[in-house]
């Protein structure tokens, strides 16, 4: 019993630092909100870079894009989530 105790007690001490957004009386995980902003500024790239005409240089595009997505994301968690 002491050795689970002892075992689960760093998962819920990393647990309990989430960051949490109250967003319209709902608490959204920090993460989520993140991916939601990566997500939207990839389609915001994607019509930029067409756009622009240079969407054909790109290659592999999926690879590309997920690139986009997840820097968009690191870096809103470092913008709001990260204490200076």
């Amino acid at each position: 019993m002491l050795r689970s105790t002892l075992q689960a007690s760093p998962v819920v001490a990393v647990a309990s630092c989430a960051p949490v957004v109250q967003f319209a009386g709902a608490a959204f995980p920090g993460w989520m909100l993140c991916a939601l902003v990566g997500v939207l500024l990839t389609v915001a790239a994607r019509f930029a870079l067409a756009a622009l005409g240079l969407e054909p240089h790109l290659r592999p595009l999926p690879l590309v894009y997920l690139s986009l997505g997840l820097t968009f994301a690191f870096a809103t968690w470092l913008l709001f989530f990260v204490p200076r």
